[in-house]
């Protein structure tokens, strides 16, 4: 199941709304237990069992490396891949941690249009994370085919996949209109 959570602020905070979202697809992390299993194995069997895997198996310090990527790192980072948005009356922040390591924001002057939609991630964009699409189209998303676009200045658009895109959008507008 998918884990969020949103808070919603009054104007007196300046933050109008806020969610954060992380990768928590069973299918995915099915994929992960299985990549990280195997690695685990073919090195655990090669080490301990002196059974090697395949017929020309690798060295023990390229098993090492396998393991310490595909069996620690790699679930590791995707336990904390999250994505943060946050609508505040001057702009719209976000980040993908750790990818994004600093706050991106997208000042409301920027800002020509918003919308809440239902899109279709993979046809669309290729998939889930930080995408990019045909025509300077640029999506950050977890999960779902929900979310808001935002139409910019210079042409481009940034589609943001949202929990709850209707709530995110009404906040859009509220801190846009200075209410």
């Amino acid at each position: 199941m998918e884990e969020f959570y949103i808070r919603c602020y009054t104007v007196s905070d300046e933050v109008y709304y806020q969610e954060k979202q992380s990768f928590r697809q069973l299918l995915l992390w099915a994929f992960l237990l299985a990549i990280a299993i195997i690695s685990w194995y073919a090195l655990l069997s090669s080490l301990l069992l002196s059974i090697p895997i395949g017929t020309k198996p690798a060295p023990l310090e390229v098993s090492l490396l396998i393991c310490a990527v595909f069996g620690v790192l790699f679930p590791i980072f995707f336990v904390f891949l999250t994505l943060e948005v946050e609508v505040t009356s001057s702009s719209l922040t976000y980040r993908f941690f750790p990818l994004h390591l600093t706050v991106r924001r997208i000042p409301w002057s920027e800002v020509v249009d918003a919308r809440a939609l239902t899109y279709h991630p993979i046809r669309e964009y290729g998939g889930w994370g930080i995408r990019i699409g045909a025509g300077w189209k640029r999506a950050y998303n977890v999960s779902g085919d929900k979310g808001v676009i935002f139409t910019l200045k210079n042409g481009r658009s940034v589609l943001f996949g949202s929990q709850s895109p209707e709530e995110f959008l009404k906040s859009v507008e509220r801190a846009r209109s200075g209410r």
